[in-house]
């Protein structure tokens, strides 16, 4: 059976206590790890720690935050932090991020985005391991201070958010997990190969960096439904999130249908962006449909070579019975 990972949305609860009760209920299904990410809304921190002390054995990450959010020294802080808040449980996800969130959330210049990534990991590595922040490199320039907490016997692992061939090349050399989404089938399988490569770089394999895709998952009885309500979010993935997600999936053989969203997304229109995708391709992109159909896809989609877990995740339009109904569903693979 596929291991299990979730990626929890905290702006679908109105208090960090019900995002730990609803984590706490995700490891009594199985589920292997539970992750939040962190945009414009709640600080995830003080949710990842009451996610610690309410459970025992599932891991905890961020899923992701921004190498411009927090300084490298700040993120391995947290990161220390939570790792002796979970007994060793936690996981630090980072990514490139995106311009909007960079420069008119965080203020600061979308500049080396890659570069910045890959310096921030090293750094939160030297803090874990050698306990300084002392680092010299082409965006980081730090002379340091040392860190005054006793280092854990293992560093928090660190998992890279990217979609690219170089950025994923990067994730193979530095990181400890790769978190890809909105990938097909095929388009995921020509991705690893530069993971791959990336762990050759790094002196290392694939089977040393955990491959956690994120899949938007609804069951429903009624096929069309789920279908429906995926459809309008992964369209707004692809138009209206940033420039990334689109540019990947038209890289996969679909730039027509990322033109088309992306035009209808300049008028505003949601409903023209949904009607823009395609069934095949909303059917390679996301998991929809009873329960029986989404666990055969997560399963199919568990069993390419070289990925580790399938990180189930929601869309916004579902409900709270939504929500049960699917994480319930595909826990059964977890059994």
């Amino acid at each position: 059976m596929p291991e299990l990972d979730w990626f929890l949305d905290v702006s679908q609860y109105d208090r960090p206590q019900a995002v730990a009760e609803r984590a706490a209920s995700a490891e009594e299904l199985g589920y292997r790890t539970v992750t939040v990410g962190e945009t414009t809304g709640w600080n995830v921190v003080p949710g990842l720690s009451l996610i610690a002390d309410r459970t025992d054995e599932i891991d905890i990450g961020t899923a992701v935050l921004s190498p411009y959010g927090r300084s490298p020294a700040l993120l391995a802080q947290t990161a220390l932090t939570l790792a002796d808040t979970s007994d060793g449980r936690f996981r630090l996800g980072l990514g490139p991020s995106s311009p909007a969130i960079t420069e008119r959330w965080h203020g600061r210049s979308f500049d080396r985005p890659l570069r910045r990534l890959r310096e921030t990991v090293e750094l939160v590595r030297t803090i874990s391991t050698e306990g300084t922040s002392a680092y010299h490199g082409d965006v980081i320039d730090i002379d340091g201070l040392s860190y005054e907490r006793g280092l854990p016997e293992r560093p928090p692992a660190i998992d890279l958010a990217t979609l690219g061939p170089t950025a994923t090349e990067l994730a193979g050399r530095f990181g400890d997990g790769w978190l890809p989404q909105l990938f097909t089938r095929d388009g995921l399988e020509t991705r690893l190969e530069d993971l791959r490569r990336g762990a050759n770089l790094g002196d290392r394999t694939i089977d040393d960096v955990r491959v956690a895709p994120i899949v938007r998952c609804v069951v429903d009885d009624d096929p069309d439904r789920a279908r429906s309500l995926a459809r309008s979010a992964v369209a707004f993935m692809l138009g209206a999130y940033g420039p990334f997600y689109g540019k990947s999936v038209a890289e996969q053989g679909y730039p027509d249908v990322v033109e088309a969203i992306r035009d209808a997304w300049t008028e505003r229109d949601t409903d023209a962006m949904a009607n823009a995708l395609p069934d095949d391709l909303l059917d390679e992109l996301a998991a929809t449909g009873t329960p029986d159909e989404v666990r055969e896809w997560v399963a199919d989609y568990a069993a390419i070579d070289g990925v580790d877990a399938v990180q189930v995740t929601f869309v916004d339009e579902m409900d709270e019975a939504d929500r049960e109904r699917t994480l319930s569903a595909l826990g059964e693979l977890a059994e």
